[in-house]
């Protein structure tokens, strides 16, 4: 919680501390400025709830996904795919280096087969992405749990995909969830939910 505001001589001496303990109003002044600042340097909560609280605007996923990797929260730019059970896109992109950014895949929500599964979680991994949110499934949910990765997709599926099936598309705007995600949007995801923002809601 934020530090209360210091309280100003005059309120100290009507409240009947003695006038010797109260300091003067420069000095005062002073240690106001200093809370203003500390108060403006406190560090943004990477928590989406806090977030969310913060920043009304930030557009959040329906809560349909469930956590499937090792890591319940990560947050990084949005790197964006569409596709349709083909995860051939999938796994090549996995291959670049991450940098820190989220994959989201659209599948389109199909039900029938998995895009992502234990080998393409260790790739991401290997290649430094802090998460991947697929609008599909998922599957060898006991390798998943093992990764140091964020997965969150719809459900399970031991089905895996077909490559060459459907061609996809790299860098377009997605919509899925009631969210539309855009290339380079801030994605910030834990226990709670997805957000989803244009621009950066936390510090440093």
């Amino acid at each position: 919680m934020p530090r209360k505001p210091p309280v100003s001589p005059s309120s100290r001496l009507a409240s009947g501390q003695n006038e010797s303990e109260i300091p003067s109003t420069n000095e005062w002044q002073g240690t106001l400025e200093s809370w203003a600042l500390h108060s403006m340097a406190l560090p943004v909560t990477l928590a989406t709830t806090d977030l969310s609280d913060a920043h009304p605007e930030a557009r959040a996923l329906a809560p349909v996904f469930r956590d499937f990797g090792g890591v319940t929260a990560f947050h990084g730019r949005a790197v964006t795919l569409k596709v349709f059970e083909d995860n051939a896109l999938v796994r090549a992109t996995l291959e670049t280096p991450g940098e820190g950014r989220v994959l989201v895949v659209d599948g389109g929500g199909s039900l029938r087969c998995a895009l992502v599964g234990g080998m393409l979680a260790e790739i991401g991994r290997r290649n430094s992405w802090a998460g991947i949110i697929v609008n599909g499934c998922v599957r060898d949910l006991g390798e998943l749990s093992q990764h140091a990765i964020g997965i969150k997709a719809l459900a399970p599926h031991p089905r895996k995909s077909e490559k060459g099936l459907h061609a996809g598309h790299a860098g377009r705007v997605v919509e899925f969830a009631g969210c539309t995600i855009a290339p380079d949007d801030w994605i910030y995801a834990d226990a709670d939910g997805v957000l989803v923002s244009g621009v950066r809601l936390h510090a440093g």
